[in-house]
Order: C-alpha cells, then structure tokens, then sequence
C-alpha cells in the first residue's frame, strides 16, 4: 500500500514539474515574439523596412544558443540602440516621461555597455527629477 502512495506521489511531483517547465516554454515564446513585434513597430515608426518573417508556428521555440543570439546583437546591435533612444527621445518631447524612462530602461538593460549609456542615464536622471516636479 505504501509502495503505491509513493508511486501516486512521484507520478504527481513529474506531472507538475513538467506543467511547469511547459508553461516556462511557452511563456518564453512569447516574451521573444512580443520583443519581435516591438523591434518591428520601432523599425516601421522609424522608417526602416523589415523583411516579414513566417507565421509563428504552434510548436514551442527552442531557447536561442549564445552563437546565434551573439551573431544577432553584432550585427544590429546599433540599429536597435539607435531605435530604442530615439523613441525614448521622442516620447520625453512627447511629454511621456513615463514611457521614455521605460524605454531609456530597456536600452541600458540590454546594452549596459553601449556608448550611448552616459546620455541616456543623464536623461532618465532629467525626467525622474521632472516627474518628482510635476507631482
């Protein structure tokens, strides 16, 4: 009888560990097509012309290996921090210090190394200081 408890138990901790790891995966493929369509947006408010790419298919992405992710950032990785700025510039004359402190946050998040990250902390300093005024 207790054979069978132990047996039920196991059976109970590999279903829920493997609904885990599903709900992880998919949460994954999401997050990396919500990151797409904003690099798409941000590359069409700017003008450039992107290339369609496929329907996105029902299978779960795999997790991109360093080799591609690294070949991806090397090769347009100005071009987004150039985008990313720029509409964060846009949106503070927009008056939307909200919005340009979240993209300002994104370009430092991703590119803490990038020569644009003196300004861009000099302008996310500039707005928190006149959201504080404006509150």
């Amino acid at each position: 009888m207790t054979t069978i408890l132990w047996l039920l138990l196991f059976a109970i901790a590999v279903a829920v560990g493997w609904l885990i790891r599903h709900n992880f995966r998919k949460w994954e493929a999401r997050r990396l097509a919500e990151e797409e369509r904003f690099a798409n947006f941000m590359a069409g408010t700017a003008g450039i012309s992107v290339p369609k790419t496929a329907e996105p298919s029902a299978a779960p992405m795999p997790a991109p290996s360093l080799s591609t992710t690294a070949a991806k950032a090397s090769g347009n990785a100005l071009e987004q921090q150039k985008l990313l700025f720029d509409a964060a510039h846009k949106a503070a004359e927009a008056g939307e210090p909200a919005l340009a402190i979240q993209l300002y946050a994104r370009l430092l998040a991703r590119y803490p190394a990038s020569t644009l990250a003196t300004p861009v902390r000099a302008a996310v300093d500039a707005l928190k200081k006149k959201r504080r005024k404006e509150q």
